[in-house]
């Protein structure tokens, strides 16, 4: 209380991964809903920085307000809408899946090596082949499958994507293919000036936080594999009734497996087996997270 006094702020170590969510006062589950969905919000310079993004990706005529002219005059009229991409595959994310990502052995022998500093032997290689690992959905999708899942749910070269993305494992080079797909697609280097990018450069929890707060106004939100960041997402946008879009991974993995499979029966794998994955409500079950999953704790009842 003394440092929330002082400063005005109160840091706390995460503990929500303790916390029960069964059989608690109806009461007290609301309070918990409000408190994370409504009472927390980002600190002004990242909701300034945040907001200004969201202003250039609805209105891309005034892109150009990244580099110091007045992209706020522009009318509201061309305002448009966006979808924000979560591309989870940096280094640590692929290293842990164990899974084959075209690199050939070298790139698994680096991977595995890599595994083993990290995380010093408490992430054992897979004892699952790459094809078994594929098709129980336990595979990141890559920049280039998220990409092919993208333009089988209808989305085109006239799509405006953010890219919500730390570092990307492989670089530009991995992400090239899903620019070429989509040449509209933006991140915070695109559209924030250097002096911008200046106040969040190096550091991880306010470049996280952008990307959550753009996610969360945008039209569209997918993510390309679990996480801590999909789950907090994919419960606010829940309970704020925005769509989001949640891959098939498993359905993914077969149908990227099978080589020989034609364009259009891909299209209809995949948009039959999304059909119920475009943010309908999932209702929690037993020990779940309310944050992840707020219906029906969160909800109003009538």
């Amino acid at each position: 209380m003394k440092n929330r006094r002082s400063y005005g702020i109160a840091a706390i170590s995460p503990f929500s991964h303790r916390l029960a969510f069964d059989n608690l006062p109806m009461d007290i589950q609301r309070l918990r809903c409000k408190v994370n969905f409504q009472a927390l919000v980002f600190v002004p310079h990242i909701r300034a920085l945040g907001h200004s993004l969201v202003s250039r990706l609805r209105n891309p005529s005034g892109k150009s307000g990244a580099l110091g002219t007045n992209y706020l005059q522009e009318s509201i009229e061309e305002a448009g809408k966006f979808v924000v991409l979560h591309l989870r595959f940096d280094k640590d994310m692929a290293a842990h899946s164990a899974c084959d990502f075209g690199g050939g052995k070298a790139e698994k022998l680096a991977l595995a090596k890599y595994r083993q500093v990290i995380w010093q032997g408490r992430v054992l290689n897979s004892q699952f082949t790459d094809e078994e690992l594929r098709n129980q959905g336990r595979c990141p999708l890559t920049p280039e499958e998220i990409g092919l899942l993208l333009a089988a749910l209808g989305f085109d070269n006239s799509t405006r994507l953010y890219l919500a993305s730390h570092k990307v494992y492989g670089g530009e080079a991995r992400i090239s293919t899903l620019r070429k797909l989509f040449p509209l697609m933006e991140d915070k280097k695109s559209l924030a000036s250097a002096l911008e990018r200046a106040q969040i450069k190096g550091k991880a929890s306010l470049l996280a936080a952008v990307d959550y707060y753009v996610s969360m106004h945008s039209d569209i939100f997918i993510s390309a594999s679990p996480g801590n960041m999909h789950n907090a997402l994919v419960g606010h946008r829940t309970y704020e009734n925005l769509k989001t879009i949640r891959p098939n991974m498993a359905l993914l993995g077969q149908l990227f497996l099978n080589k020989s499979r034609s364009w259009s029966d891909f299209q209809q794998a995949v948009i039959e087996g999304h059909e119920n994955r475009q943010g309908q409500i999932r209702l929690k079950k037993p020990k779940q997270s309310i944050y992840t999953y707020p219906a029906p704790d969160c909800m109003c009842h009538a």
